[in-house]
């Protein structure tokens, strides 16, 4: 333990060579941390508590929602399958 302690300062040409603008990036990097977290927690709160239709129609489909342009599946076999787009 002694000779733990009584070992010299290393004061060789690696010693010191941190300079104060590491110090910089690391504080506008936590800053931009802060800021980001700050404007989620923000956004997160303007969020209803859930998705569902308030008041559901019973005309209305299951899967709305989905994207507009597809052609829902048919339960019935004798639909001609739908035409690639080109």
């Amino acid at each position: 333990m002694l000779a733990l302690l009584a070992q010299d300062t290393p004061t060789g040409p690696e010693f010191g060579k941190a300079s104060p603008l590491g110090l910089l990036v690391v504080l506008i990097l936590l800053a931009g941390t802060v800021l980001l977290v700050r404007s989620m927690n923000k956004h997160l709160k303007a969020l209803p508590d859930t998705f569902e239709p308030e008041h559901p129609e019973p005309d209305q489909k299951a899967d709305e929602g989905t994207e507009p342009g597809v052609i829902p599946a048919t339960d019935e076999g004798s639909a001609e399958p739908p035409k690639p787009a080109t």
